[in-house]
């Protein structure tokens, strides 16, 4: 073999190694997003599962609800964006911050974290009986609608506009905004600003599984509207191109 044949298979060969060897490698980058997702879902849902059954009642549970979402949102905030709630993940995709590949593994891993932190809770909190709540219908489906709306706004705002970029305070504004929720309409529609917490509630038996639609439809109309809001009222991203010297550059043809 000639050396110039020499050369092309030796390049050749070390092309297909590093092909197969980015393949073996990506795959873990790629669950990494999904394992943080799954983390973070499952100590919000636990923690309200362990402070809604058997702790007693007063400003316990919104606190500490707040400060498990905040803590989770600053340990995977740098991994996977730390949604923890399929209507954020909706909402970063409208706000066009997410790839499409990635919605359904994010939602499956948020569904499969608050199944699997129910189970927990049943397990610690194991022979406590459980009254599902009875929400009214049309005031459940407007404090839903309006917190997760007031949770999505928070999000896009707080972690992923121009403005706010490398702040160092998303965690704490996006714990705040859901502890609030509770706050003022937990008793109204039992707080959930979420599908995956509605899920994790249901099985835990402290919202009826009759219920559930009116979480579905609220969180994820609240996480449309406060999509379209944003990119509404935030001005779109910079694309001018620097001036220089140089003439335009055109396609070829």
């Amino acid at each position: 073999m000639d050396p110039g044949g020499r050369a092309c298979f030796s390049e050749g060969l070390l092309l297909r190694r590093k092909s197969i060897r980015n393949s073996f490698t990506s795959a873990p980058l790629l669950m990494n997003k999904y394992i943080a997702e799954f983390i973070g879902t499952f100590f919000l849902v636990l923690t309200i599962g362990c402070t809604g059954i058997g702790a007693g009642s007063g400003v316990i549970a919104p606190l500490a609800i707040g400060a498990a979402l905040m803590v989770m949102v600053f340990a995977g905030g740098h991994i996977s964006g730390a949604h923890y709630n399929p209507a954020v993940t909706l909402g970063v995709l409208i706000r066009g911050r997410l790839n499409v590949a990635d919605v359904l593994p994010y939602i499956v891993a948020q569904l499969a974290a608050a199944a699997t932190a129910a189970v927990a809770v049943k397990f610690l909190r194991v022979g406590i009986d459980v009254s599902p709540i009875a929400p009214k219908i049309g005031p459940a489906l407007l404090a839903e609608f309006l917190f997760t709306f007031a949770l999505v706004y928070v999000v896009l705002n707080a972690a992923t506009a121009e403005g706010t970029s490398g702040n160092s305070f998303y965690g704490l504004a996006i714990g705040m905004t859901v502890m609030t929720g509770a706050f003022a309409v937990g008793d109204i529609s039992g707080g959930a600003f979420n599908p995956a917490v509605a899920v994790g509630i249901s099985i835990l038996g402290i919202s009826s599984w009759d219920n559930l639609w009116i979480y579905l439809l609220a969180n994820f109309a609240g996480a449309v509207v406060a999509a379209f809001v944003f990119n509404l009222i935030n001005p779109p991203t910079q694309t001018t191109p620097i001036a220089t010297d140089e003439p335009p550059y055109e396609t070829p043809r």
